[in-house]
């Protein structure tokens, strides 16, 4: 892959599609242009748990966010780009009705953290 290359990637739990802008030997450096799968709440070394020392509120990548993916977790996209808004609110609206469709304390705990994102979400993005 190469420079300017429209790529899905994974960064920590959440799915994406980007467009690469450095090649590195290890990874790739990629700017965010749409949400695929909004990241999962809580500890990534201990999923679906609560008693953890530190219960993580993870937002999705910003709109043309640059982060560094390694090699193996970018692959090429085939399609049109989503509009970074529409799929930032569908992949947001996707995990809370996944979350709320069981009653547990994982689920009631990832979303009083996704609560408290829709908040900046909706001043930054108006969602």
């Amino acid at each position: 892959m190469q420079t300017g290359e429209i790529v899905t990637f994974f960064n920590k739990t959440g799915k994406y599609v980007g467009e690469i802008t450095a090649c590195h030997p290890d990874r790739y450096l990629v700017k965010t242009l749409a949400v695929l799968k909004h990241p999962m709440q809580g500890d990534l070394h201990h999923p679906k748990e609560t008693d953890v020392a530190f219960f993580h509120e993870r937002k999705a990548l910003a709109y043309r966010e640059q982060t560094n993916i390694p090699l193996k977790m970018v692959k090429p996209f085939d399609g049109d780009v989503p509009d970074y808004t529409e799929s930032l609110r569908d992949a947001f609206n996707k995990l809370y009705s996944e979350l709320k469709s069981s009653d547990t304390p994982f689920n009631q705990r990832s979303i009083e953290c996704l609560d408290n994102i829709l908040k900046e979400y909706e001043s930054m993005y108006s969602l």
